[in-house]
């Protein structure tokens, strides 16, 4: 693996999601990971993985994205440099607040955003972040 692709992690409950988009992100000149949810992806990072790039969905079983997202940030597990995306079909107010208030760097709605813009949205994102 080229070790100066930027790393990019996909926390998500659905796997044909998480491997489509491992697919559509690796095709791209990232050096993708995924986690099946909270608690693998808190395994991970626990476990020293730095990623470039967190993209989370806000629901999910035992530990929902913002749960998790207060965890990392509480434990401080994330660098100042992590690109922190929700990627979720949550697009209620509230949980754009909640997302917001954990100072996340994007927030796509997955139901209106097909896997290209999200590509897209990431570089774009990811480059505000690297530069800032």
């Amino acid at each position: 693996m080229d070790t100066n692709l930027p790393k990019i992690l996909f926390v998500d409950d659905d796997k044909f999601l998480l491997d489509m988009y491992a697919l559509k992100f690796s095709k791209n000149n990232f050096e993708v990971s995924t986690a099946q949810g909270s608690e693998d992806a808190l395994k991970i990072i626990r476990d020293g993985f730095q990623p470039d790039i967190l993209i989370v969905d806000v629901v999910m079983p035992a530990i929902d994205g913002i749960e998790f997202l207060t965890v990392l940030r509480s434990e401080n597990l994330l660098g100042k440099k992590t690109a922190v995306i929700m990627l979720t079909n949550q697009g209620l107010s509230g949980d754009i607040v909640r997302a917001k208030k954990l100072n996340v760097d994007g927030y796509i709605i997955k139901a209106t955003t097909i896997p290209s813009e999200v590509l897209s949205e990431v570089n774009k994102i990811y480059a505000n972040k690297k530069n800032s």
